[in-house]
C-alpha cells in the first residue's frame, strides 16, 4: 500500500484534495531569529550613538589641545631697546629700569638657604690638600682660564689664623671664584634664553611662563623685556672677589665665619647678625646664610636689581651695548652706594683689583660638574 501511495505525485494529491473542499496553502515559517538579530542590531547601534555623543566633549577638548596653536603674545621690545640705550650714551633720559616689585625679588634665594646641605667645616689645611690633589692651582687659572667646579659651603675658621697674607688671600680666592663664576655661568644661560626670546615677534606659552618666573626673581613690573634684559647680567669676576674681600677682610671676618655673609648685606627683619660696635636702637643686622653659595646669589640679586644700583646697570648696558668686555674698574666708579665711606669704598676696591691681579679672572670659565669632584667636597 505504501508502494502505491508513492507512485502519486504531490500535484495530483493536491488536485484530488481541492475536487473534495480543501485548500492547500503553504505555511511561512516564523522569522523569529531575523527579528531578534535585529534587536540585537538597534541595541548596539544604540549604545554606540549614546557613548559617540558622550565622548565627543572631551574628545574635542583633547584634539583641540594637541594640534591648536600655541598661545602667543606680541614682543616690541626688541624694536625700541637699542634706541633707548643710544639715547642714553647720548645723555638723554634713561627711561628703563625704574620701579621693583619686592615680592618674589629673593624666594629662590630663600629656597637655595633652606635646600639641605651635607655642610662640613673643613680645615684651612685640609682645603688646601684638597686644591693641591685636584691641581686647582690660581697660577693655571690665569693662564688656562678654567676653573674646576669646586663648591664649598663654609669658610674655614683657621683663615684668620694664616699669617702669610698671600697664602690667605689664595685660599679665600680659591673658595669664592668657583661660586662666583657658577651664579655667573646660571645668569648668562638665562640671558642666552631671553635673547632668544627678544629676537622673536611672537612667543609661545612656555616662553611666556619662563619669562613670568624671571619678572619676579628680578622685580620687574609690567612684564617689561627690556628692564629685565638690563637687570639679568652678570657681575664681572673682578669686583665680586673685590668686594667679598673687602667686606670680610679676606674672609676673616665675624659675619663670614658665622653667617657666611661675603658682602656685608643688611636686613631689617629676620635673620641676621648684628654688629658688636652697633648701638642699641640700631635696627640693622647683617644678613646670615647657611652656604655660601646663597650669599653670593642675594648679592648678584641686589646690584642687579637695588635701586642705588640703577646706574651701574645703565652703564654695564651701555659697555654691553658697545660690544664692549664688561670693565670692573670703570663699573665700580658706580657703586658709591654699597658703603657709607662712599668714593673711598670706590678707591679701596680698586686698589685690590689690580694689586691682586683680578682681572685676569673676568674671562675664566667654570667647568660642568662632575660626580668625582662633588663626591670629595
Amino acid at each position: 500500500m505504501i508502494d502505491n501511495i508513492k507512485k502519486f505525485k504531490l500535484k495530483d494529491i493536491k488536485k484530488n484534495l481541492f475536487h473534495r473542499g480543501f485548500k492547500i496553502t503553504k505555511i511561512k515559517q516564523k522569522k523569529s531569529n531575523q527579528q531578534i538579530r535585529n534587536i540585537l542590531a538597534t541595541f548596539v547601534l544604540s549604545f554606540f550613538i549614546i557613548g559617540f555623543f558622550l565622548i565627543l566633549p572631551s574628545t574635542y577638548s583633547y584634539v583641540s589641545k594637541a594640534f591648536k596653536k600655541p598661545i602667543e603674545f606680541r614682543n616690541n621690545s626688541k624694536f625700541n631697546l637699542e634706541k633707548i640705550i643710544l639715547n642714553a650714551r647720548n645723555g638723554i633720559p634713561f627711561n628703563l629700569d625704574e620701579e621693583l616689585n619686592n615680592k618674589n625679588l629673593f624666594d629662590d634665594i630663600f629656597q637655595l638657604n633652606e635646600t639641605p646641605e651635607n655642610s662640613v667645616r673643613l680645615s684651612a689645611s685640609t682645603l688646601n690638600q684638597l686644591f693641591k690633589d685636584l691641581s686647582y692651582d690660581l697660577k693655571k687659572i690665569r693662564n688656562n682660564k678654567i676653573v674646576k667646579p669646586i663648591e664649598i659651603s663654609l669658610l674655614p675658621v683657621e683663615i684668620k689664623k694664616i699669617e702669610n697674607s698671600k697664602k690667605r688671600k689664595d685660599l679665600f680666592i680659591k673658595i669664592v671664584l668657583p661660586l662666583i663664576l657658577e651664579e655667573n655661568s646660571r645668569i648668562s644661560l638665562d640671558r642666552k634664553r631671553l635673547f632668544v626670546i627678544l629676537n622673536k615677534n611672537n612667543n609661545s606659552e612656555s616662553e611666556k611662563k619662563w619669562l613670568e618666573e624671571k619678572f619676579n626673581q628680578y622685580g620687574v613690573i609690567k612684564n617689561d623685556l627690556s628692564t629685565l634684559k638690563i637687570r639679568m647680567d652678570i657681575i664681572p669676576v673682578s669686583l665680586a672677589i673685590a668686594q667679598a674681600a673687602k667686606e670680610t677682610g679676606w674672609g676673616t671676618s665675624r659675619f663670614a665665619i658665622e653667617g657666611n655673609a661675603l658682602y656685608g648685606q643688611w636686613t631689617y627683619s629676620g635673620d641676621g647678625i648684628k654688629p658688636l660696635a652697633a648701638s642699641n636702637d640700631t635696627s640693622h643686622k647683617v644678613m646670615k646664610f647657611k652656604v655660601l653659595k646663597a650669599s653670593v646669589r642675594a648679592y648678584q640679586r641686589n646690584l642687579n636689581t637695588h635701586s642705588g644700583y640703577r646706574e651701574f646697570r645703565r652703564q654695564r648696558a651701555i659697555q654691553r651695548d658697545n660690544d664692549e668686555n664688561l670693565d670692573s674698574l670703570k663699573l665700580v666708579e658706580f657703586l658709591e652706594n654699597y658703603a657709607e665711606t662712599g668714593d673711598e669704598y670706590i678707591k679701596v676696591l680698586k686698589k685690590i683689583i689690580l694689586q691682586n691681579s683680578l682681572k685676569d679672572f673676568d674671562d675664566a670659565k667654570i667647568l660642568p660638574k662632575n660626580k668625582k669632584i662633588k663626591s670629595l667636597i
